[in-house]
């Protein structure tokens, strides 16, 4: 019996961590080109967009709600800042405002409307991803949008010190997430709406408030990923992110997060982000072809699920 709980402890802190390396390790064996220095910080960097935006989807589906607007976010906010410094505003001035504020506004629009009209998260951020898809198109006017200063490009996917920018931003926004959920009032109380909403409003929690923070939260992250994107492509695509909320939900449901709500983690995230990114750089090193390749990572994801879940299920015996 101590065995099986033992077990069940394990899993359920480093389960995520162990079917990454055990890919990793698999890859290895079958490519002599996936285990070096030069790759894995590829794919590093590769996933940091997964990971943005999985800490994203992380705030919604730990009220257990959905966000299938981060895509649409992305693009939006992305096209709205490059147009921004197109027209001389400067670099910061369109991050914060363009960018992060943006996305931040358009996040707390889902939350508002989530808690004022009680609807589904998944109808409200559904509509989210039309709307905001459809206000790209019509700002851009379906083209890409380049003449914006080169800098931009350099400070966000090119280098600091050796190490890539896109790190950077991840690692530090991260630590302020994690610091957020686990360490003040307002992430515990997002747990809690998480865990039993009834218990939480009795408790003196203003949920609708707390509904808005984390979907304010959730657009903010989609913001910050808007400006990797951007860089990496060297342009505001208005059809970037797109299909990009799927690979937010699997990011946080592969790195432990319950669809139910109130369980969940950054660091579980993050793992969950380069899982996928292990699988998109494996299949093109393999050289999977393109048509293949969704099919394999569609597979190999709910595989990962569900083995997860089993395994869990079998140490909680």
């Amino acid at each position: 019996m101590l065995k099986e709980e033992l077990f069940a402890r394990i899993w359920e802190r480093f389960g995520t961590l162990i079917i990454l390396l055990s890919l990793i390790l698999i890859v290895s064996l079958l490519s002599p080109y996936f285990f070096t220095v030069d790759n894995l910080m590829q794919v590093v960097v590769q996933s940091s967009i997964f990971m943005l935006i999985g800490m994203a989807e992380l705030f919604a589906i730990l009220t257990a709600g959905i966000d299938l607007s981060v895509g649409s976010i992305i693009a939006l906010t992305g096209a709205v800042m490059a147009k921004m410094m197109a027209a001389g505003w400067g670099i910061l001035p369109s991050v914060l405002v363009g960018g992060i504020g943006l996305g931040a506004l358009l996040g707390s629009i889902n939350g508002t409307l989530i808690a004022v009209t009680e609807l589904p998260p998944f109808i409200i951020t559904l509509g989210g991803l039309t709307v905001y898809r459809g206000i790209t198109l019509v700002i851009t006017e379906g083209r890409p949008i380049y003449n914006y200063p080169y800098e931009f490009n350099i400070i966000f996917a090119g280098q600091w010190k050796g190490i890539p920018s896109p790190i950077l931003v991840v690692v530090i926004a991260g630590v302020i997430t994690h610091i957020f959920l686990k360490y003040t009032k307002t992430g515990r109380n997002i747990y809690a709406i998480g865990g039993n909403v009834k218990a939480a409003w009795l408790s003196g929690v203003r949920v609708k408030t707390h509904l808005i923070v984390a979907y304010t939260m959730s657009g903010l992250l989609s913001g910050v990923a808007a400006l990797i994107m951007v860089a990496r492509v060297a342009a505001a695509e208005p059809l970037a992110g797109t299909g990009y909320e799927l690979f937010a939900i699997a990011s946080t449901v592969i790195g432990g997060t319950s669809f139910f709500g109130g369980i969940g983690n950054v660091p579980g995230t993050i793992i969950g982000a380069l899982v996928i990114g292990v699988i998109n750089n494996a299949l093109n090193i393999l050289n999977v072809q393109t048509y293949y390749q969704q099919i394999v990572s569609g597979l190999v994801i709910i595989g990962t699920v569900y083995a997860n879940k089993i395994l869990i299920r079998r140490g909680e015996k």
